[in-house]
């Protein structure tokens, strides 16, 4: 019978899942897409590519699975910073938290999802799971009167990823954030 390394079997299982997701994003961020696999993400922890099959169904669902982890967490800064303030402050941290997001690791994972095709389910998840991250912008542009919310939430998320996506190339970080969130507040407070 195996060791367990934790009071439980339950604790164990989730120890060892946290350590094959921290061990998959690792993967990510260094090799890119093409590089997480099953076999990769188990020898990184020490265990057999059988075994993190217990774990994840396929490369897709790792993927899938690292995703329902950051997302969450993202969406949560996202509404935090826009949370509190006059309209244009709130416009101005959202955009500030989102454009923040392209100096983390969890830029890698999203770049690498929008690389590969997934099953139909695990995009329809990542789509949801996107719309929270859209929804305090949404919920801004209604506050401020705009007759299509969601269109405008949407145009503005589009201009903070071409921001993001300067900033991950290494563009000047101060023009960049600067003229990103002053057109942002532009477009979504008229």
């Amino acid at each position: 019978m195996p060791r367990i390394s934790a009071a439980t079997v339950a604790d164990h299982r989730a120890s060892q899942h946290a350590a094959l997701l921290e061990a998959a994003m690792q993967i990510l961020v260094a090799e890119g897409a093409a590089g997480l696999t099953p076999a990769a993400v188990g020898a990184r922890v020490g265990l057999a590519r059988s075994s993190v099959y217990r774990y994840f169904s396929a490369t897709a669902d790792i993927l899938a699975q690292l995703v329902e982890d950051s997302i969450p967490r993202w969406a949560a800064r996202l509404h935090a910073a826009a949370g509190e303030g006059t309209l244009e402050q709130r416009v101005r941290a959202f955009g500030a938290a989102t454009l923040s997001f392209a100096g983390s690791r969890d830029h890698a994972l999203l770049r690498a999802v929008a690389s590969i095709d997934l099953p139909g389910e695990c995009q329809d998840r990542i789509d949801q799971l996107h719309e929270t991250m859209i929804e305090p912008l949404r919920a801004i542009a209604a506050e401020a009167g705009h007759a299509h919310p969601d269109l405008v939430a949407h145009l503005g998320w589009s201009m903070l990823g071409e921001g993001q996506r300067r900033l991950a190339a290494g563009g000047e970080q101060a023009v960049i954030t600067q003229t990103t969130i002053d057109v942002l507040c532009r477009a979504v407070l008229g």
